[in-house]
């Protein structure tokens, strides 16, 4: 027994981590996406196998997948920006609305029902399996809007992200592409932006989880379980090259058709979650 709880019981937990890390990791290398995107999904399952009441069960999946990615955001941008792949203005652009949005999204853990980010989940992912499904052919201009565009896109993604678990990667990057620019400055941008986001969120979850600590799992600091980062985070980047063997064994399209297949078995799976 540790810290009065059974040994057993943290065992079991442990293990259902580590084979959900197993899982993230190969679907992350497999479809080219390292964010909550992969990981909020199956934390939702192992919560849901160890019996992790449904009232904090999507924020705790969350606020984990968040502090999961902290590190993996830090390293893509650091290694976006030596190879000069990062858009600096848009990245000053976007910082402080992002980070207002994120604090938004996790003030709304505080209170807000289980619904309403399975339903952000679900809307959200459906629109970057859209995207998936549309290839290039999706374009809103040529230039980037003007600042006060630019700050309400920085908004957006910085809600949408808290609410969804992800670092911001996949929106941030779908709005700069959708504007001709580059996919590799799009890429190394939208890592840049996902390290304040991501910590932001991090001690965001924290914060709004501390009310409801007593329905937490073992080891868990607010919405955050502190046990899921330290066993998955290194799980899941050992998995993840595995992944990363297949999907270089398959057709780039094939991968975003597939991703887009199953950011939809997603959004069916919480909307099933919704039904009473």
């Amino acid at each position: 027994m540790i810290s009065g709880i059974p040994f057993s019981e943290l065992a079991w937990l442990a293990a259902v981590i580590v084979a959900g890390g197993v899982l993230a990791g190969f679907l992350a290398g497999l479809f080219g996406i390292g964010g909550g995107a992969i990981i909020v999904p199956v934390l939702y399952e192992v919560f849901r196998i160890v019996g992790v009441a449904d009232e904090v069960r999507m924020q705790l999946c969350i606020g984990t997948s968040l502090a999961i990615i902290v590190p993996t955001t830090i390293r893509s941008y650091l290694g976006h920006r030596a190879r000069g792949a990062v858009l600096p203005d848009v990245l000053r652009t976007w910082t402080i609305p992002t980070v207002v949005g994120v604090a938004v999204g996790s003030g709304l853990a505080t209170f807000a029902p289980p619904a309403v980010f399975k339903i952000a989940f679900i809307v959200l992912a459906a629109i970057v399996a859209g995207r998936l499904f549309g290839g290039d052919k999706w374009r809103l201009g040529d230039t980037l809007p003007g600042r006060a565009g630019m700050t309400a896109y920085g908004l957006g993604i910085g809600l949408a992200s808290s609410l969804m678990g992800v670092s911001g990667g996949s929106m941030s990057g779908m709005v700069l592409t959708l504007y001709g620019k580059p996919i590799h400055a799009a890429v190394g941008t939208a890592a840049g932006l996902g390290v304040p986001l991501t910590i932001a969120g991090t001690i965001g979850y924290v914060l709004a989880g501390l009310p409801h600590q007593a329905l937490t799992p073992p080891f868990s600091l607010g919405f955050v379980s502190l046990l899921g980062v330290i066993l998955m985070a290194p799980v899941s980047s050992f998995t993840a090259i595995y992944g990363v063997r297949v999907a270089h064994a398959l057709p780039r399209r094939q991968l975003e058709i597939a991703f887009g297949v199953f950011l939809l078995a997603v959004s069916v799976r919480f909307a099933v979650s919704l039904i009473p």
